[in-house]
């Protein structure tokens, strides 16, 4: 086969330190959003983006070259920069789940996330 060709997708999930409500609404959004530029940057897909106020939740399709651990790593550090330039002090917990998702499934966990 010439072409590579992968269906990864993986439903992720990562907290803030202590599960803290430290999200406020109002940078919710601009959080996914920044997220997604990150991932954009990075040269893969975050399909749907979603949370609350101590958690998100991330649907990404994750390239052939790219490792999962790597990937979190790089949106936390990142997430975690922005919000702190938003004027708020924030961390991430350590550590993130992450479950595989099969192609039939994605329209599901998209509305889930």
């Amino acid at each position: 086969m010439s072409h590579t060709h992968a269906a990864n997708f993986v439903h992720c999930v990562f907290s803030t330190k202590q599960r803290r409500d430290l999200i406020p609404a109002e940078l919710q959004e601009g959080l996914y959003a920044y997220l997604i530029g990150i991932a954009d940057n990075l040269g893969f897909r975050i399909l749907a983006a979603g949370g609350t106020s101590n958690h998100v939740h991330l649907l990404i399709a994750l390239p052939t070259a790219l490792a999962l651990a790597e990937v979190v790593q790089k949106l936390k550090a990142n997430s975690s920069r922005w919000i702190g330039e938003n004027g708020m002090r924030f961390e991430w917990q350590k550590g993130y789940g992450a479950f595989s998702v099969s192609p039939s499934m994605l329209r599901i966990v998209k509305t889930y996330v």
